[in-house]
C-alpha cells in the first residue's frame, strides 16, 4: 500500500481527527415527542378555572379533588404534575427539573411533518439554514472531524436535527459497534493496524491509536450485561431500553456529545384520556425513563443535560372526539445539574383562543424554541457564536440555566 493511500485509509477509520483533540466534557440528550404532545395535561395549570371549563371530561382531577392516585400532585400555588409523572418528583424538587412554558415556533401550518422539520433544522418558517441545528453546533464546535460515537441517534435512522454532522451513527445498542472483520478473527485485525498506525507518525498515527483503544474499550463492554445504579429501573420498552444505552456510552467515555431519541404516539385526536388512558401510559413511560436515566447518571449529573421537546402542542379544549387537535405553544423539560429547576419558568399565556383567526389555536408562544435552545447550546455545552447554529437569530433570555458553565 503506498504511503498517502495508507494514510487517507488511516483517516477515513479514525474515530478523532487532528481538529478533534478538545474532549467533549458535556452530553446533550435529546428527547422528541412526535406528533404534538399535550404537555397542558402532563403540566396541569389547575389554578386557571378555565382549564377545567374547556376540558370537563380529560381534564386531570384537582390535587384536593379526593380522587386519590387520579388526582393531579400540586407542586406550587398555580401548577401539577400529571399522576403518570410522580417519578419525575425528585428530580423537580431537588432542583434538576425545570419547565418552560409556552415554547414553540412561528409555524402556522399544524402540520406534523413542516413543524418537525422546522424544529429539526432550527429555523424560522419558509426559512432554510442547511442541515440539522445538532450537526451545525458539532460544526461549530468540532469541524469536520468528528468521531462515530460523538453523535449518536438511538434507533434505525439519523434525524434531520443531526443531517450533516459528520460521522454521526444511528445505533440499537453499542454491542452494534465492531471492527468490520470475520468474527474468528477481530485480534488479528486489531494487530495489523496497530502495525500499521505505529509505522506512520504524527497526528494520524495518534488518532489511530485513539480509534483502536476505544476499540478494544467498546470491545470489553461487548456482550456485557449493562447493570444500572441501584435505584435506576428503566422501563421495559424501546424508550427505557434507548436511554439505558445512552447511560452506557456516557459511563464508557467515549466522547459522546449528543444524543437523540424519539418517543412517538403523541397524536392524541381521539379517546385521548385523563389521568388514565392512551397518553397517560405514554407519560408515564416519558417519566419512568427520565427519573431512571437522572438516578443511573447520579454521578455524571454535572456532564449531562436532557431536553424535551415537541413540534407542538395542543388544543387548550377536548374536541368531540375526547381528544385534542394541533396546536401552538408547549411546555419544554431540561433536566441537569446546573438548571434553574424546581420551578415553571415563563408566563403564564392563559388559555383564551378567541383571539385566533389563521392557522391552529392553543397556548400564545412565549419563547422561540431556539431561545431555549441557544440557552443551552451557550450556557452548558460551550458554544461560543449561536449564530452558527442558528444564523439571523437573536435568543430571548429565558434563565433556564444558573451559570455560564458546569464542569
Amino acid at each position: 500500500m503506498r504511503s498517502e493511500t495508507r494514510r487517507q485509509f488511516i483517516r477515513r477509520l479514525a474515530l478523532r481527527g487532528d481538529s478533534a483533540s478538545e474532549k467533549c466534557d458535556q452530553t446533550l440528550v435529546c428527547i422528541f415527542l412526535r406528533g404534538g404532545a399535550d404537555t397542558l395535561n402532563m403540566f396541569v395549570p389547575y389554578a386557571d378555572d378555565r382549564y377545567y371549563n374547556v376540558r370537563p371530561t380529560i381534564g386531570i382531577p384537582h390535587p384536593k379533588s379526593g380522587k386519590g392516585d387520579e388526582s393531579a400532585i400540586k407542586l406550587d400555588d398555580f401548577y401539577a404534575f400529571h399522576p403518570k409523572l410522580k417519578s419525575l418528583l425528585p428530580a423537580f424538587n431537588d432542583g434538576r427539573l425545570s419547565i418552560i412554558q409556552a415554547v414553540g415556533t412561528d409555524n402556522p401550518t399544524g402540520s406534523h411533518f413542516e413543524s418537525q422539520d422546522q424544529m429539526e433544522h432550527g429555523d424560522a418558517y419558509l426559512k432554510t439554514s442547511g442541515g440539522g441545528w445538532l450537526a451545525r453546533y458539532l460544526r461549530a464546535r468540532l469541524g469536520d472531524d468528528l468521531s462515530p460515537l460523538s453523535a449518536v441517534s438511538i434507533g434505525t435512522a439519523i434525524p434531520e436535527s443531526l443531517r450533516g454532522a459528520p460521522g454521526a451513527s444511528a445505533l440499537l445498542s453499542i454491542d452494534d459497534i465492531c471492527i468490520n472483520a470475520p468474527r474468528e478473527k477481530p485480534e488479528a485485525v486489531a494487530r495489523a493496524l496497530s502495525q500499521l498506525y505505529s509505522a506512520d507518525v504524527g497526528l494520524m498515527s495518534d488518532a489511530g491509536m485513539d480509534t483502536l483503544n476505544l476499540l478494544k474499550l467498546v470491545e470489553k463492554l461487548r456482550g456485557v450485561e449493562y447493570k444500572p445504579r441501584a435505584g435506576a429501573n428503566y422501563p421495559e420498552n424501546s424508550f427505557g431500553k434507548s436511554l439505558k444505552e445512552i447511560a452506557r456510552l456516557v459511563k464508557a467515555e467515549v466522547g459522546l456529545e449528543v444524543a437523540c431519541v424519539d418517543l412517538d404516539g403523541w397524536d392524541t385526536h381521539f379517546i385521548q384520556g385523563g389521568a388514565t388512558g392512551i397518553q397517560a401510559e405514554l407519560i408515564e413511560t416519558l417519566g419512568l425513563g427520565l427519573a431512571a436515566f437522572d438516578a443511573d447518571l447520579s454521578k455524571n449529573r454535572t456532564k449531562i443535560t436532557t431536553l424535551v421537546i415537541t413540534e407542538f402542542g395542543r388544543r387548550t379544549y377536548e374536541n368531540g372526539s375526547l381528544g385534542t387537535d394541533h396546536g401552538r405553544g408547549f411546555a419544554a423539560m431540561v433536566m441537569g445539574d446546573g438548571i434553574r429547576g424546581g420551578k415553571f419558568i415563563g408566563k403564564w399565556p392563559g388559555l383564551d383562543e378567541e383571539k385566533w383567526v389563521l392557522g391552529p389555536s392553543g397556548l400564545d408562544v412565549i419563547y422561540d424554541y431556539r431561545s431555549v435552545l441557544s440557552e443551552i447550546l451557550i450556557k452548558r455545552m460551550g458554544i461560543r457564536q449561536i449564530a452558527d447554529v442558528f444564523p439571523h437569530f437573536q435568543p430571548q433570555d429565558v434563565g433556564i440555566v444558573h451559570s455560564s458553565r458546569i464542569s
